[in-house]
């Protein structure tokens, strides 16, 4: 071959590697700009947070960093631009923040129905010892101020013996300020599964009447399954590529929907893998028991919400009307050490029961699959994964370092919010530190 045959093909193979790549980065940009738009919207109208903060820590990242982000006050939406693509994410009062796919800015917008508000309750959490608070206050101080431990809290909360004795923020962080939970929100829908099976309205352990799953093997997935993420469906939870969770999350209009047509890999009750999708088909069928949107909220507001004392929460939604189950619940970090205070209470609270009797036990069970780390849509510790921390501990853990520890024989709740990529507090250090500071011996 001579060199100009040559040249030919060395040109034919950098044009098509260059087309290529091109075309695959095409399959990323609803993830970039996705991405961008959703949290950027929701940090601003949700959780009143600074534009210029949110995108210099949240959103200083791989090609997220690149986007442009126009943030638009009056119409309550963010529209993120990176190369040739964009995408567009709205706020509704009472909803939060919906990323925009498949529908018209301005239909969806008008797309309402009156919510019943959960009024604002007298703050039902009391401080406690004083001289543990005090022993605790340095620890907070150094650990959100000073970022002790690794990381960049947002929110430290410290529940012992049901009072709070540590509490402390970030810069433009209050304790009225809704932040997010990424998949603490998993357990949040547990605890929405549990209320229903205890109302009779789902069942645990029987085979889920969902119409796609009836003409194979998937119809003898049970909710348990789900919830133990031992559904045996094919997924991929992998957040640094064109996995199925970013697509879920970023490209999908029905997140549910999406998840539930994954195909079957192994019988179900037999493989344990983590699954954001599964979280999705749990609360899509959950939402299917009731005849509309407004029926669904409601009863997620009279029934888990109101009697914690949550006021308002929002529990963001996809472009089917869904509550993205998996990720974006957004409410105020006592309102968090409320939830996980319920989990050490055996689900009660304000004097009456939320979740049916021996449902916390269900929840800190292992999965027969999980190798002792994992229950239903709750974290445990019975691997040991913090050594000096009791193996009785189970969690909510969300992306981030999102955190709601439960130690049951140290009677305390601990909750962590912020950004604090791949995991890097040392969350054994700080809970060996917290539990020391606590006892009641000292």
């Amino acid at each position: 071959m001579n060199k100009k045959n040559l040249g030919r093909l060395a040109l034919c193979t950098l044009l098509l590697a260059l087309l290529g790549g091109c075309l695959y980065l095409n399959t990323l940009m609803p993830i970039i700009t996705g991405y961008a738009a959703k949290n950027l919207a929701s940090a601003v109208f949700v959780s009143g947070r600074n534009q210029q903060d949110v995108e210099q820590l949240d959103l200083n990242f791989s090609f997220i960093k690149y986007t442009r982000n126009k943030v638009d006050y009056a119409s309550k939406t963010v529209t993120s631009r990176f190369l040739w693509a964009s995408s567009t994410a709205a706020y509704r009062e009472g909803y939060g923040v919906t990323l925009l796919r498949g529908r018209e800015q301005d239909a969806f917008l008008a797309q309402t129905y009156p919510l019943p508000k959960v009024a604002a309750y007298e703050e039902t959490l009391q401080w406690g010892d004083s001289a543990e608070i005090a022993r605790l206050d340095p620890l907070a101080k150094a650990f959100v101020d000073d970022k002790a431990y690794n990381g960049t809290p947002f929110a430290f909360v410290v529940l012992h013996k049901g009072k709070l004795v540590a509490e402390r923020y970030g810069k433009g962080i209050t304790p009225e300020t809704k932040l997010l939970s990424w998949s603490m929100g998993k357990s949040f829908t547990s605890a929405i599964t549990g209320i229903m099976v205890g109302d009779s309205l789902v069942s645990l352990h029987a085979p889920m009447d969902i119409p796609q799953w009836q003409a194979d093997e998937r119809k003898n997935i049970t909710l348990n399954n789900l919830l133990q993420m031992q559904s045996g469906l094919q997924w991929n939870e992998d957040y640094g590529n064109r996995s199925d969770v970013n697509l879920m999350l970023h490209r999908e209009e029905d997140m549910g929907l999406f998840a539930l047509n994954k195909p079957l890999e192994h019988a179900p009750g037999t493989h344990w893998y983590y699954s954001s999708g599964t979280t999705n088909i749990v609360m899509r069928y959950l939402r299917s028991q009731f005849d509309n949107d407004q029926a669904f909220l409601t009863y997620l507001r009279e029934r888990l919400f109101g009697p914690l004392h949550i006021a308002n929460p929002y529990f963001e939604q996809d472009m089917s009307g869904t509550p993205v189950g998996s990720s974006y619940l957004y409410v105020t970090a006592r309102d968090f050490a409320r939830f996980g205070q319920m989990y050490l209470d055996d689900g009660c609270a304000n004097g009456q029961r939320i979740l049916p009797e021996g449902w916390v036990e269900y929840t800190a069970t292992p999965a027969s699959a999980s190798e002792g780390r994992y229950g239903a849509f709750f974290w445990l510790n019975r691997c040991k994964v913090c050594p000096d921390v009791p193996e009785d501990m189970f969690s909510c853990n969300g992306h981030d370092g999102q955190q709601i520890y439960i130690i049951p024989s140290k009677d305390l709740v601990v909750v962590v919010l912020g950004y604090s990529p791949k995991r890097c507090i040392d969350f054994n250090a700080l809970l060996k530190d917290i539990m020391e500071k606590t006892d009641d011996g000292r």
